[in-house]
């Protein structure tokens, strides 16, 4: 049987160091052994879990950024309290939210918007979509 080596490219590479340095974690120290993904209360509504997400990022794989489990990450810091390695996955989901939003897609521009759908929206929803006009 053959064993299958995975080379991590540039930008895998630079995916990693990013995550690590907005996370504070070194996220090459988890060694898979999903105490995270056994203790997380969110796991069974995750697309993949946070043991899984953990070995997406050490493998420089971008389209864990597309995953919803990021945005269900309830940051109760469970999987922190009982990982043996002392790593915090909630803080790695964060970052991984972070470089989301840093993206700056817009799915709805305020401009855009009728006085009518203006009327009808939730107010949550016109504020969000102001953020991105701030800070």
């Amino acid at each position: 049987m053959s064993k299958k080596i995975i080379e991590i490219t540039d930008e895998g590479n630079a995916f990693l160091e990013k995550v690590n340095e907005l996370s504070g974690q070194v996220v090459t120290l988890c060694d898979q052994c999903g105490t995270c993904s056994g203790s997380c209360p969110m796991a069974e509504e995750m697309d993949i879990t946070p043991s899984q997400i953990n070995r997406m990022v050490q493998l420089g794989q971008v389209e864990v950024l597309d995953l919803d489990a990021i945005w269900l990450c309830a940051s109760c810091f469970t999987c922190t309290v009982r990982c043996p390695r002392g790593l915090d996955p909630s803080k790695i989901c964060e970052s991984l939210r972070q470089m989301t939003l840093r993206k700056a897609i817009d799915y709805m521009d305020i401009r855009d918007l009728s006085e009518k759908e203006m009327r009808r929206l939730p107010q949550i929803a016109i504020v969000s979509a102001f953020r991105k006009f701030t800070g």
